[in-house]
């Protein structure tokens, strides 16, 4: 049977219509993955901005813990802020410690071998009769005007005192705490009052001449009369911002005498006025230990 040409050339171009359509889905297809390509891509950038994200929110939890922990931990001083810490602590001891701890009950003191002609010290205890009100006006509680103008001068702020006597009741002293703003201050301080301008006149019966100091205590009543006492002895010295100063006489309200001719006298009244004063400045003025945290002022 022989082949019609018009169905044969109708065939071919069926034939080539399919090729094409074949064609067109392939290329829409490889659309389709261009597609694809970019969803892949956008992916991969959010992960990556995710991970950038992640990292800077670990950074900053680190450095807030930092920050929390040395808030925590315990602060520490630099050397010029301790000194500042310590001065301060010494320097307002006397606001802060009470009157009868600074001036305590009873204070032990030691006489020397020497003045007992012995081997070996004695033991004794100064007793306390009084403590004074505290004495804004400096010159009110010194020898005389100026003794006080030099603490004025170097900016006194109070005076502080107190009155001992020995175990027999035979001697009797003063003992007095002039404040100062620095230890600097104190030391120029102590430093005039040893000044012989300032110094009692020498008496005619030849008693030494006694340097500016602590003005006794004056008591009314009974005590007053049996402690009412002309000194004897004087001294003074700077402890930190305190100037320490005392002195010392008989109880039974004798005369200036050259008290110096007497050795035991001497030596027990020196005795007993040195180791008060010394036991009131190392109340007041002692360095603390070095402020760490907690506990110091500024923690």
């Amino acid at each position: 049977m022989t082949e019609d040409p018009q169905a044969r050339r109708a065939g071919r171009r069926h034939a080539r219509r399919a090729h094409r359509g074949i064609t067109g889905i392939t290329g829409i297809t490889g659309i389709s993955g261009s597609r694809g390509s970019g969803r892949r891509g956008r992916g991969r950038g959010r992960r990556t901005a995710a991970r950038i994200t992640l990292a800077l929110g670990v950074l900053g939890f680190a450095a807030a813990a930092y920050g929390l922990a040395v808030q925590l931990l315990p602060r520490q001083f630099t050397v010029v802020q301790q000194r500042q810490i310590e001065a301060w602590q010494v320097g307002s001891r006397w606001q802060t410690i009470p009157a009868g701890k600074i001036f305590p009950a009873s204070v032990p003191y030691q006489l020397p071998a020497t003045v007992l002609e012995d081997t070996t010290p004695l033991n004794l205890d100064a007793l306390r009769v009084s403590i004074a009100p505290q004495q804004s006006d400096c010159a009110q509680s010194v020898t005389s005007a100026a003794a006080g103008a030099v603490l004025d001068h170097e900016g006194c702020e109070a005076v502080l005192r107190a009155t001992y006597v020995d175990s027999t009741r035979s001697y009797v002293m003063t003992v007095g705490v002039a404040v100062l703003p620095t230890a600097a201050a104190a030391a120029a301080a102590d430093t005039g009052l040893a000044r012989p301008l300032l110094a009692a006149a020498r008496d005619a019966d030849g008693a030494a001449r006694l340097t500016a100091g602590v003005q006794v205590v004056r008591f009314s009543g009974m005590a007053g009369k049996l402690y009412d006492y002309n000194r004897q002895i004087s001294a003074s010295f700077s402890y930190g911002p305190y100037v320490v100063m005392y002195a010392a006489g008989y109880s039974d309200s004798r005369p200036r005498v050259p008290v110096s001719q007497d050795s035991y006298a001497y030596g027990e009244m020196t005795s007993m006025a040195r180791g008060v004063a010394q036991s009131v400045a190392a109340t007041l003025g002692t360095s603390p230990a070095p402020p760490h945290c907690p506990g110091a002022p500024g923690c």
